[in-house]
């Protein structure tokens, strides 16, 4: 079953919406992930409303996801085999869809940092590996110390998966969509991808148009869920060019949603928003931690 919500609209104005991850999460833990995504949009609100650019708006509701080890990407990422932490992230601005990305990086406090400067920099859109650390270091990216990022929860969800072949842990991707009060969109998602998985493997959260898309003529979006099913469909750019004619970011979402597990068997999430500044999203797992916020509204956060 695939779930859609309609949230709100811009109005014209700003928008800010959130996920924490599609997965399975119940109960006290659910609870914890919607507190986190809810604390994202507190630290990124006042920048909005304050006319910030939606670029910078994401950026820093990304980064307050990545701190927090109840979800999935940076401090309590999910670990590979090998049991290390290999990052991954992207950013992109809508009005000239300048992005930047990284993939396989080691231990860095916020992947998505990195990504911005990529961004900016302009030379390349994708670094990957020792490439992007020496990217990183270059623009004053200091690594992170292992022990501070990788949680006793991660290495407890990897020994379930390198004994069961099951992963148990119910947290997921993070990302970010907003658009501006000058009507500019942008997006952005961080991740640690699969526990167990080989290293090297990179997944949907760092490449552009699957993962992550933004563009003032369409609109802007964030997937969560199986990543090789979101590569195969590029799930993000495909949602937003429907868009035009599915009406509403929601019903953009679902059938982005259902397309892909039609064709794959992949399951997952999408945050979308529109370039009039409606938000919406779908899940086709049990849950996906969300909060959001548009002009002249509060924060609305939920599951």
């Amino acid at each position: 079953m695939i779930v859609k919500a309609a949230l709100g609209s811009g109005g014209g104005g700003h928008a800010l919406l959130v996920h924490g991850g599609a997965g399975d999460s119940s109960g006290t833990t659910l609870d914890g992930q919607i507190e986190a995504c809810r604390r994202a949009v507190e630290a990124a609100k006042a920048l909005l409303e304050a006319g910030a650019s939606a670029l910078d708006v994401v950026q820093r509701a990304v980064e307050v996801l990545e701190d927090d080890a109840r979800l999935n990407s940076a401090t309590g990422g999910a670990l590979t085999s090998a049991g290390t932490l290999e990052l991954d992230a992207s950013i992109m601005r809508g009005s000239d869809l300048a992005a930047g990305a990284v993939c396989s990086l080691p231990p860095f406090s916020h992947p998505v940092a990195i990504a911005r400067a990529v961004l900016e920099d302009g030379k390349h859109v994708l670094y990957s590996a020792e490439g992007a650390v020496t990217f990183a270091r270059a623009h004053g990216f200091n690594p992170a110390n292992p022990t501070d990022m990788i949680t006793a929860e991660a290495r407890v969800a990897l020994a379930s998966v390198l004994a069961n072949r099951v992963d148990t842990s119910p947290k997921g991707t993070v990302g970010a969509v907003a658009i501006d009060r000058h009507g500019h969109v942008a997006a952005a998602t961080s991740t640690g991808g699969i526990t167990g998985k080989q290293p090297g493997r990179v997944g949907d959260s760092a490449i552009v148009g699957a993962g992550t898309y933004a563009d003032d003529a369409l609109g802007a979006a964030s997937a969560t869920g199986q990543g090789e099913g979101i590569l195969r469909v590029a799930l993000c750019h495909r949602t937003l060019v429907s868009l035009a004619t599915a009406g509403t970011p929601a019903q953009a979402a679902f059938e982005g949603l259902g397309y892909m597990k039609e064709r794959t068997g992949a399951v997952g999430g999408l945050i979308v928003i529109g370039r009039d500044g409606q938000i919406g999203w779908a899940r086709s797992t049990p849950s996906m931690p969300y909060a959001a916020t548009w002009a002249q509204h509060g924060i609305m956060a939920g599951g």
